[in-house]
């Protein structure tokens, strides 16, 4: 009989922590500083300012979408896209696709394109060399290292000097056909849904969006194959499309990141790998690359 009573005292006590409030369980013992307290306490010293000649700025009817551009890991096509903007490319391009859970993409639409469209230009899937990278510790399953680079999330592998920036939500990159070295610049996509990380290395990525995400995220899904629009009056024209530094002074973007280098940002990494506001019972312990918000604020 002891041991039937202690038993069901045992199962009573169980019980009473099942039926218990989460954050009663989980209610930190102090005060911890959120992802927005660590962002708004940073010092002007950890930001920095982004260079007005990698900023691709795109005007759609609702509002504007801005890219920058990473000449470090692919600079032959971001020449011939600062070229393709100079010239006014863009200036006809609509949105032609939008993927669900995967990317939209612009470009001209078929009967728009010039007879002489530019020359097809050599893959940058990734860059020569061991470029610079904050690493995180955080184990990743496509590559033996990642971290951030020049405030881009990258990785690089030791065995073959190489690196390479990944298919994280808002990275923009290249269309091309089957053939590697097919893509042309005048055709892009933004990432908009889970971090297709299987497309490192095979598509070259030129950089990422940091302002007017959510406008892509909004576009209405394709009912095409791959999400393509079947008809004109689907697809979004892109109004105007300009490089940052050729915008008069009164219309320039400036804006800036925090730096991936700076202890405010080594504070947010791990505010995310450790999630200790009330909510969370178990912080994971880890962090995934794509799972690191990078932040961007109006330059003051």
């Amino acid at each position: 009989m002891t041991g039937r009573v202690d038993g069901v005292c045992a199962l009573a006590g169980i019980l009473g922590l099942m039926m218990a409030s989460p954050a009663a369980v989980a209610a930190p013992t102090q005060p911890v500083a959120s992802a927005a307290d660590i962002i708004a306490a940073a010092a002007p010293s950890e930001w920095r300012t982004l260079a007005a000649d990698r900023l691709m700025v795109i005007d759609l009817p609702k509002g504007r979408v801005v890219i920058e551009l990473a000449p470090d890991f692919a600079p032959v096509h971001v020449a011939r896209i600062r070229q393709l903007v100079r010239s006014g490319y863009f200036d006809r391009a609509v949105i032609l696709r939008s993927q669900p859970n995967y990317v939209v993409q612009w470009g001209l639409p078929e009967d728009h394109r010039p007879a002489s469209a530019p020359g097809p230009l050599k893959a940058e899937f990734d860059a020569p060399g061991l470029l610079p990278l904050e690493a995180l510790p955080d184990r990743d399953s496509y590559a033996p290292e990642v971290g951030f680079s020049v405030g881009f999330p990258a990785a690089r592998d030791w065995a073959d000097g190489r690196s390479w920036l990944v298919h994280c939500y808002g990275m923009v990159g290249v269309g091309r056909d089957n053939s590697p070295d097919s893509g042309d610049g005048t055709e892009l996509y933004a990432v908009t849904g889970h971090s297709p990380r299987q497309l490192d290395r095979n598509i070259t990525v030129v950089g990422r969006v940091v302002l007017g995400m959510e406008l892509l995220q909004a576009m209405p899904f394709g009912t095409g194959d791959l999400g393509f629009y079947r008809t004109p009056a689907e697809m979004t024209p892109l109004r105007k499309v300009s490089m940052a530094q050729d915008m008069p002074l009164a219309d320039r973007v400036r804006l800036q990141a925090l730096r991936t280098d700076s202890e405010s940002f080594r504070k947010l990494v791990d505010s995310r790998r450790n999630r200790r506001d009330p909510w969370f019972v178990h912080p994971a312990g880890h962090v995934d690359l794509c799972n690191v918000p990078l932040p961007v604020r109006p330059a003051p």
